[in-house]
């Protein structure tokens, strides 16, 4: 076999077997994200997100999640957070908000977002985190699962880690829609066609029993929804009166048939491009 023959079958072999991927420099950025084919961490400058302080209406969420996350940054115990409930109201915004009021601590603590079709990749991720110094949150967003969906058991790596355990520098958030991560329905069928029915829906529903930290979110109210605004206005330097802020404010939510974060943020969004502030 000549020389050139040898080198495309080994050129071959890499492809189909590529070299571990090279640790980024961490140094780099405070947050990053996990891309595949192929693998790699990308720094992001600038992370889209709110303060902290802006973020109303849910104290309790805020503050557990806080005390875990600085538990971890500083090396102390800390637990896998899932935040879930009703939509807009601001689960991804706080994890992402408490990353960055721990980092502006001084406390030193990346952030890595995980997308959930990547989960069969999670392996992977971990070997690289394993080996770094520093210490991180891993944050999937929106995580479900539909029907004849495997990626739960790619999840498993992340909370259990099998053999090797879950790396001591790497923590789990992630947010749902969903307590149970799964739709009611596929639990239910399971339910309703297994020979034992408790067992045959025991390894899905008990997915999210892996998390140690359950935090609920639910719709605001109208006071809490009116606060949100007011705090954008305020944060802002939006000046507004009061009557006139409540008057469109629920006259936006009510075209849109629900109150939460999200929709008092789209309001403040028109509200300070028809005034000419910058956001």
């Amino acid at each position: 076999m000549t020389g050139d023959a040898l080198h495309r079958i080994a050129a071959a072999l890499e492809r189909i077997s590529p070299a571990p991927l090279a640790a980024p420099d961490f140094a780099a950025a405070d947050a990053f994200v996990w891309h595949v084919d192929p693998d790699r961490l990308i720094p992001v400058g600038q992370v889209n997100r709110v303060d902290l302080p802006l973020l109303v209406g849910i104290d309790r969420a805020r503050d557990t999640l806080r005390q875990n996350t600085v538990q971890f940054a500083r090396g102390l115990p800390a637990n896998n957070a899932l935040l879930w409930g009703a939509r807009g109201m601001g689960k991804s915004s706080l994890v992402k908000a408490v990353h960055a009021d721990v980092v502006a601590d001084g406390l030193p603590l990346k952030i890595v977002e995980l997308q959930r079709e990547d989960l069969p990749s999670v392996g992977r991720l971990l070997n690289l985190l394993r080996a770094a110094p520093e210490r991180f949150v891993l944050f999937c967003d929106d995580l479900s699962f539909g029907h004849d969906d495997q990626h739960y058991k790619s999840l498993k790596a992340v909370l259990d880690g099998g053999i090797e355990g879950r790396p001591d520098n790497v923590v789990f958030y992630a947010t749902s829609n969903r307590r149970h991560l799964m739709p009611r329905d596929m639990i239910e069928n399971e339910r309703s066609t297994a020979i034992s029915p408790s067992e045959a829906t025991e390894e899905k529903v008990s997915l999210s029993d892996r998390f140690g930290l359950w935090l609920g979110f639910h719709p605001c109210s109208q006071d809490e929804y009116l606060a949100m605004v007011r705090g954008y206005c305020d944060a802002y330097g939006l000046e507004i009166a009061e009557d006139e802020m409540r008057a469109e404010a629920i006259e936006w939510q009510a075209t849109r048939g629900a109150r939460s974060g999200r929709v008092a943020w789209q309001y403040f969004t028109d509200l300070a491009g028809r005034r000419g502030i910058a956001v």
